[in-house]
């Protein structure tokens, strides 16, 4: 099977007193069509950085990244926005909604950007998470939960092969987050859509056949249990 993302020891370090720090050393993840994957770990470990440079918006300081064929290591971040587009979405902690356009605006908005507006998915998108009665509101009128099932739907707008999670339930209480978490995998199923998600909450992610920590910079697999 091939691969929708495959990162090769990946290494980055950040300068600083005592020799800087290194948050990533050697860690290789390899994600099929469909495939859901959880990166567990604590605040500081490193996720939030593996998934920038997962997404092309940071790069390693060594190691490679794909996206299929594409060589996404190779490419420097400001010339990879039109392929991340096309390729994967973005779902993190804070929404990202942009506060003056309605749900349903901000859901067509990588559309727009592309110049392939598709209104009827956008629509369609939005009712599948249970919004249809919410596409005219704006951001400041919806619920923290509402917010982010929105964010889902908008990262899945042009439908990606992949999806990265960046603590997408994080600011969430239990209900909102387990509700958003199940949407997430749901729409990942209906869709042949890969995710990795990262989080420090191991409960929520329990589920999940293929789980990692990521421990001194390596994504070690989590032994299943049950």
């Amino acid at each position: 099977m091939s691969a929708v993302l495959e990162c090769r020891a990946l290494s980055r370090g950040y300068p600083g007193p005592n020799g800087g720090l290194e948050v990533l050393s050697g860690a290789s993840l390899r994600v099929g069509p469909g495939e859901v994957v959880a990166v567990l770990g604590p605040s500081g470990s490193g996720k939030s950085t593996l998934i920038h440079i997962l997404a092309g918006l940071d790069q390693p300081d060594a190691g490679e990244v794909f996206w299929g064929d594409l060589a996404v290591h190779e490419r420097r971040p400001q010339t990879l926005a039109t392929e991340r587009a096309r390729t994967l979405g973005l779902v993190f902690q804070n929404h990202y909604l942009l506060k003056d356009l309605s749900l349903l605006e901000n859901v067509m908005l990588p559309g727009r950007i592309l110049g392939e507006v598709d209104e009827a998915r956008a629509r369609a998108l939005l009712a599948r998470v249970g919004l249809e009665a919410r596409q005219g509101a704006v951001p400041g009128r919806v619920s923290g939960g509402e917010r982010q099932r929105a964010a889902v739907a908008r990262a899945l707008a042009l439908g990606p092969r992949l999806l990265l999670a960046d603590e997408p339930t994080g600011s969430l209480d239990r209900k909102n987050a387990r509700a958003v978490f199940e949407l997430l995998l749901e729409l990942a199923r209906e869709h042949d859509t890969a995710v990795v998600m990262v989080t420090h909450d191991e409960e929520l992610v329990r589920s999940v056949e293929r789980r990692y920590h990521l421990t001194a910079g390596r994504l070690e697999p989590v032994a299943a249990t049950g």
